[in-house]
């Protein structure tokens, strides 16, 4: 039985260690493969051994989230399913006009099914022909307008009713809080006898702080104990307990602005990532003869005419059919530089028009266009954790119980064991302990800082699969490239004819052009290109690629051999090896060889620096491989300064000198391989981190690599590493920083040397502080 992927929506998760326990909770439940939570985008992804389970799961991992939160809703996020879609229709109150609603798109040509939830306010339209879903869609929106005017049509879910119950939560709370705030001012202003005085600071007590010890109190039904709900709870309360009244509110009361403090640096630092990869547009202006309609990408179907203003986002792939402009990609490329775009021009989707007025024929729908693919790469990259998270995940599993331990400990056994000691004074002691011994500061920072160095990387053109392959070019020990489109441009010309044998320069061009008729090779672009009129089709036939050397071919009735001297070799024919610089077609007719081409390729302007940049940044060894012949590749990595060179290789010969390579790594270090993207995915796979060039518009590049560069320039690999490294390093700092307080705490505090304030602190301040400081990851700045 085939496995299935799904994924959920966490709404209302705003404990990052609640997020560690449902992650592991969830994967421990059987039929469950796999199961990740990504804390930034409250985002569970699971591998489930099979749709039957898939009914009873939902159930099951909801219980869990709710048992570690009770506020947390589980909600499948819809897949994308070809000829289904579904629209959201917020508003919408009248169960009468949905029914309507409902039998009119279903009677709409090309729908299959039409179905409306007047309860969850959901709209699925079924279709048989998916190309005809754009236009079903443009009309079900006409039609939910004229019934309907006043509904808000969307194609996300959106929880506008849940935000603003939340919202009058969120106020009740502030209102306790403050409340709550004055009566223990006023405590510490007015000395009142007992009990008034309790009785004031309990007040006090349960207007700040009644929310937590009630999710302490469910929690506890519900099995989970170590959480900084219940901890939090049994520090102020066992204050009150000792006598300590103002002490046990005062410390609730900045627990909890801390809290408020932590979940704005939270809410901000997601913004802030969001913002980084805000190039979702929003409508595409439909044209359809002389009239122009504003609809959702996702009404236009391919064929569809759409106008694009200056200043709006190209919405959709398409072709320029009128109109001449710039185009900013910086949203896509990270490239300030415009380009420019006239009729025939290709038109990526997520690019900004700069000028002028473009009149274009889409080329693809909204949900395979190049901005989907790339949004929903991004916002599924952090699925994939880096083995630092993994580690942080297992580290507060065991931190909270050691120290809760270690505070009951310290409470009971020197009272015990030494003279003199007070139960009292060991019990507050113990009762600072419970206070730090909750892990958020890292399991919220740590996922943070990782979400945003890949959205900071994206803005700069450079797209990161996972956390994990970011981590890695942080221990790159040797990266390896191939030749073509990657240190050079890969736009050949031809440079040297040799004919031999009685040819001509013309006559061997001419049977050289035929015979590369139906290759795609820019090496045999580059031949037709020079041979400057288009080859007859009716003078070739048998045409048969041999794979890694060439092609046999008939020309004119005559038997053509065109390739490498290894076809040459193979064949047993006698040639003249070229000693150009470049790479050489040899040619062959009728078994006697007739001459050969020489076509070079120009070396990329940055390729020399980014070499000597990775050297800079650590990379222990760099090599080249290519399927050119001895001289030209060794003349190549010469000019670059390329640590080692392997040519003439076939295909398969290139992954059996990865696996060579791999086994010369450095312990720890990572085998990088750079290429086009291009009949590069046995060698991507190979390597640890596989990295494709070039990869706006070429869905190849992006479903085969690990990390995309979205231009060619192999610079930006350097910047991709320098990223990492950036990231990490704010990765350790806030591990060292939080844990340093902490243990600093923890330290005094057995020495009776800190008291509760001070360890709210170690808490609510570090994490504050440790989130603030996971923004930077977001700026995607080198070192």
């Amino acid at each position: 039985m085939a496995s299935i992927k799904k994924q959920y929506e966490l709404e209302g998760l705003c404990c990052g260690n609640c997020a560690a326990n449902i992650e592991r909770e969830v994967g421990g439940l059987d039929g469950v493969l796999s199961a990740s939570v990504d804390f930034p985008s409250r985002l569970l992804t699971v591998e489930l051994t099979g749709a039957d389970f898939a009914e009873s799961f939902a159930d099951q991992a909801g219980k869990i989230a709710r048992r570690h939160d009770s506020g947390i809703q589980l909600k499948e996020r819809e897949a994308v399913q070809i000829g289904r879609k579904v629209l959201y229709l917020s508003g919408l109150g009248c169960a009468d006009c949905a029914q309507k609603i409902e039998a009119a798109v279903a009677r709409l040509d090309g729908v299959h099914a039409a179905g409306l939830d007047f309860v969850a306010q959901k709209l699925t339209i079924e279709t048989l022909d998916p190309q005809k879903m754009p236009s079903v869609l443009r009309q079900a929106a006409q039609i939910i307008r004229e019934i309907e005017p006043d509904v808000e049509i969307s194609y996300s879910q959106k929880a506008a009713a849940e935000a603003e119950e939340n919202g009058n939560k969120r106020w009740l709370r502030r209102a306790g809080l403050i409340a709550g705030a004055v009566l223990f001012v006023a405590g510490m202003v007015f000395p009142l006898p007992q009990p008034y005085h309790l009785i004031l600071f309990l007040v006090s007590y349960l207007l700040v702080g009644g929310d937590v010890i009630l999710r302490a109190a469910r929690n506890i039904t519900k099995g989970q104990i170590f959480d900084e709900n219940f901890l939090m709870g049994v520090a102020t309360i066992g204050a009150f307990c000792i006598g300590d009244y103002a002490e046990g509110v005062a410390v609730m009361l900045f627990y909890q602005v801390g809290e408020f403090f932590q979940d704005l640096a939270v809410e901000r630092s997601r913004k802030s990532i969001s913002a980084l990869m805000d190039i979702r547009p929003d409508y595409a202006n439909l044209k359809v003869g002389e009239s122009v309609t504003k609809v959702s990408p996702e009404e236009v179907g391919i064929g569809d005419l759409i106008l694009v203003r200056p200043g709006e986002k190209v919405p959709l792939d398409g072709t320029v059919v009128e109109g001449v402009s710039s185009v900013d990609t910086a949203a896509l490329t990270g490239e300030s530089l415009p380009r420019d775009v006239e009729p025939g021009s290709r038109l990526l989707s997520g690019s900004v028009n700069i000028n002028g007025l473009l009149t274009v024929e889409v080329t693809r729908e909204f949900g395979d266009s190049t901005v989907t693919k790339i949004l929903d790469l991004v916002q599924n990259a952090s699925g994939r954790k880096a083995p630092t998270e993994n580690f942080i995940t297992k580290f507060a599993r065991y931190y909270t119980p050691t120290v809760v331990f270690a505070a009951l400990a310290l409470a009971v056994l020197p009272p015990l064991l030494l003279p003199g000691a007070a139960f009292v004074d060991w019990i507050n002691r113990a009762l600072t302990f419970l206070v730090v011994s909750c892990p958020c500061a890292l399991v919220i920072s740590i996922p943070l800082s990782f979400f945003g160095g890949i959205g900071g990387a994206s803005k700069k053109g450079i797209l990161v699969k996972g956390s994990n392959y970011l981590e890695a070019l942080n221990n790159v020990d040797t990266i390896v490239f191939d030749k073509t489109g990657t240190l050079t441009k890969g736009n050949f010309r031809v440079t040297r004819i040799a004919a031999e044998n009685g040819w001509s320069e013309e006559a061997l061009l001419r049977y050289a052009a035929h015979a590369e008729l139906y290759s795609s090779h820019p090496i045999a672009v580059s031949i037709r290109e020079a041979y400057k009129s288009e080859p007859d089709a009716a003078q070739v036939a048998d045409y048969e690629e041999i794979s890694g050397k060439g092609v046999r071919v008939k020309v004119q009735g005559r038997t053509v051999l065109a390739g490498s001297g290894k076809l040459m070799e193979s064949e047993k024919i006698s040639y003249q090896a070229s000693s150009s610089s470049g790479t050489t077609v040899y040619l062959a007719v009728d078994g006697v060889y007739a001459g050969s081409i020489v076509i070079s390729d120009e070396i990329k302007p940055d390729s020399r620096q980014a070499i000597r940049d990775l050297k800079a940044a650590g990379v222990r060894k760099t090599v080249m491989l290519t399927g050119d012949n001895r001289k030209t590749g060794e003349a190549v990595a010469g000019e670059l300064g390329l640590d080692e060179v392997y040519t003439e290789l076939l295909p398969q010969q290139k992954v059996e000198q990865m696996e060579v390579l791999s086994k010369q790594i450095a312990k720890g270090g990572k085998l990088v391989f750079v290429g086009d993207g291009i009949n590069d995915a046995p060698v991507l796979a190979r390597a640890d981190v596989g990295v494709a060039m070039g990869g706006v518009g070429s869905d190849a590049a992006i479903e085969a690599a690990d990390v995309v560069l979205m231009t060619d320039e192999p610079a930006k690999l350097v910047s991709a590493i320098r990223i990492a490294k950036k990231t990490k390093s704010i990765v350790w700092q806030n591990i060292v920083f939080a844990l340093g307080v902490k243990v600093l705490i923890l330290v005094l505090a057995a020495f009776g040397l800190a008291n509760m304030w001070e360890a709210v602190f170690g808490d609510v301040g570090v994490t504050i502080i440790a989130i603030l400081n996971a923004i930077r990851a977001t700026q995607g700045k080198d070192l």
